[in-house]
């Protein structure tokens, strides 16, 4: 293999293993709920009517940005989903309207879990 395809490629992988580590980075598993939190799920209406975390209120992805004002004066905020791909759109989203206490808690199972952790 020549030099400049052995650097090439290389590079190729350096960039690979940097978007994966910003990827995993990205996902904010969390490992406590902060007392108070705002629970907000971001799936469906009909997702949501299937079971999530007590407490929670639903806000799906689509209807965010219409609804900035119920996050309004919210201390702490976590937004999760079925796998935490939407709610990492949905932290985005908030944090692109200037609310920086945005936590992604990923799928809404990782989220009740943590809460039933700490009622223990």
């Amino acid at each position: 293999m020549h030099k400049k395809m052995k650097i090439t490629l290389f590079l190729i992988l350096v960039t690979v293993l940097v978007m994966f580590v910003l990827s995993c980075k990205n996902q904010n598993h969390i490992n406590e709920i902060p007392d108070g939190a705002f629970l907000v799920d971001v799936r469906t209406s009909e997702e949501y009517a299937k079971g999530s975390v007590s407490n929670s209120v639903n806000i799906p992805l689509d209807q965010i940005e219409n609804s900035l004002q119920k996050f309004e004066s919210k201390k702490n905020i976590v937004v999760f989903c079925r796998s935490g791909n939407r709610s990492g759109k949905a932290k985005n989203i908030l944090n692109a309207k200037g609310f920086n206490n945005v936590i992604n808690g990923g799928s809404w199972k990782n989220v009740a879990s943590k809460m039933t952790e700490e009622n223990q």
